[in-house]
């Protein structure tokens, strides 16, 4: 029978302190499923809850795990219990099945308040000076594509994931978790026009290279330039025409011919390695 459990407290030197807040727990009727409340996001998966308990704890309101989680998110249970934020150890599997709407779950599910994008002014004004490198999807809309983008783009150090103002892809707990934490690591940024963005980019030292599956540069033979946009089309449709023929260069993925193109995820994670080689050789260049 699921129940709310409270770590024990033995005592003042306890790291739970001497006694758990009364309101640490949600009520009953939250045992019912809920779908995401606006401004909030629900995420699932270990890495998902983690790396928003290191970024932004404050986003956190509300916490369902298994009992196999307990030893392993100590540290989460114990700010649970400081800053009054309900949490609920839950026996039935089941449960967190409905509570996640996927049996990918990994024990934990968290309620948190789901991140506003940034503009693009304020994330230019932000970045640093030197090599950078951004991805602007264009179309892409399946959830684990964006998981697994954004753990390639947290893998190889990626500053943002630019999206169309019309773009209705944003940030789902199916992604978060796809993502492995890479989620909290990425900036979302919502651009209000692509000419204007284009022309911002331009200026703040960005090439942008579309990535098209036939007649572009080999990518690993092309000279990438240190300020980098790769713009991403979805599958099948590929990328907005206007926008592909806006950009400074067309790169291409070399294959054998056996499939047409690789999944836009995979894309990703490989245009990735090859900057960041390509950045690794310059600066042992440099260096001689």
């Amino acid at each position: 029978m699921a129940g709310r459990r409270t770590p024990p407290s033995p005592g003042r030197d306890s790291p739970w302190g001497a006694r758990a807040p009364a309101a640490v727990g949600p009520a009953r009727d939250d045992r019912v499923p809920v779908r995401d409340k606006p401004g909030e996001l629900r995420l699932y998966g270990l890495n998902a809850v983690r790396a928003v308990f290191a970024r932004r704890p404050q986003a956190i309101r509300k916490l369902y795990l298994a009992q196999d989680r307990i030893a392993q998110l100590q540290p989460l249970l114990k700010w649970c219990v400081a800053q009054r934020v309900g949490y609920r150890v839950v026996d039935d599997v089941d449960e967190l099945r409905r509570l996640a709407a996927s049996t990918h779950h990994e024990g934990v599910v968290a309620d948190v308040l789901r991140e506003a994008p940034r503009t693009l002014d304020d994330w230019l004004a932000a970045l640093p000076a030197g090599p950078c490198c951004a991805l602007w999807l264009d179309g892409v809309g399946n959830p684990h594509n964006l998981g697994a983008i954004l753990r390639a783009s947290a893998h190889f150090g990626v500053s943002g994931l630019l999206l169309a103002e019309r773009s209705p892809l944003a940030l789902s707990g199916a992604a978060a978790r796809v993502a492995e934490g890479g989620a909290e690591a990425v900036a979302m940024v919502r651009l209000a026009d692509d000419a204007d963005a284009i022309a911002r980019l331009r200026g703040a030292g960005f090439i942008l290279a579309a990535t098209v599956v036939r007649d572009g540069v080999d990518v690993f033979a092309a000279p990438l330039p240190q300020r980098l946009v790769y713009v991403l089309g979805a599958e099948g449709e590929g990328m907005d025409a206007s926008l592909a023929a806006a950009c400074d260069l067309r790169v291409s993925i070399p294959g054998t011919g056996a499939v047409e193109s690789l999944n836009v995820a995979a894309a990703t994670a490989v245009l990735l390695a090859q900057w960041a080689r390509a950045r690794a050789v310059g600066r042992d260049t440099e260096g001689r």
